[in-house]
């Protein structure tokens, strides 16, 4: 006999139905104008970035959460070297402000960390609020002799083993170890290749 299993299902007037899905290259436009907006046009000066920059995210890890064909919520994870110790990176999240009531932030957090989980990765590490992201596990516990490559406020250094004992003895600097972004070639016109010189 198969038992049943009983959904809980919340009812609410302030519902939105939206779905998450691996991110797609007709998504980053989107995903720009929406970090821009959340975090301001500065975010790229922002100490995480430098572990971001000039890399791709890890691969399979990089999720959009779309209502009705528009982007309204982004999250990736980055291969980094916590002190040595093989890990992810997550961040940014990030929610259209219009659909922050809506639990779309915690679902990709929730998705994001399970994907990472199941490809077998043993740690994620992000800077952020402590009282948000204790609620999927993140804590200061193992990340405090962790350093990143630029300022930072120590108590936002979080950590969260996927795998029992993952971080133990991490010690030192937060680096990119990803692949690094592969960059499109610009496409050169016909008439721009024939005035161009020929190597001899």
């Amino acid at each position: 006999m198969t038992a049943l299993r009983k959904a809980t299902v919340a009812l609410t007037t302030e519902a939105v139905p939206f779905a998450i899905r691996a991110e797609r290259a007709s998504d980053v436009a989107a995903r720009e104008a929406l970090l821009d907006a959340s975090f301001g046009e500065n975010r790229q000066a922002r100490t995480c970035q430098r572990i971001r920059d000039g890399r791709a995210p890890a691969e399979g890890l990089a999720f959009t959460a779309v209502h009705r064909g528009r982007v309204v919520g982004t999250v990736r994870l980055w291969h980094v070297s916590a002190g040595g110790i093989p890990a992810l990176v997550l961040g940014p999240l990030a929610v259209d402000g219009p659909y922050r009531k809506f639990g779309i932030g915690a679902a990709l957090m929730k998705h994001a960390v399970a994907a990472a989980k199941a490809r077998g990765h043993g740690a994620v590490v992000l800077l952020g609020d402590a009282p948000y992201y204790a609620r999927f596990g993140f804590s200061p516990l193992k990340t405090g002799e962790l350093s990143l490559p630029g300022p930072f406020e120590r108590d936002r250094l979080l950590g969260l083993e996927l795998r029992e004992g993952a971080l133990d003895g991490a010690w030192g600097m937060i680096v990119p170890t990803g692949m690094t972004a592969s960059r499109p070639r610009p496409r050169v016109s016909e008439k721009a290749r024939q005035l161009s010189p020929q190597a001899a």
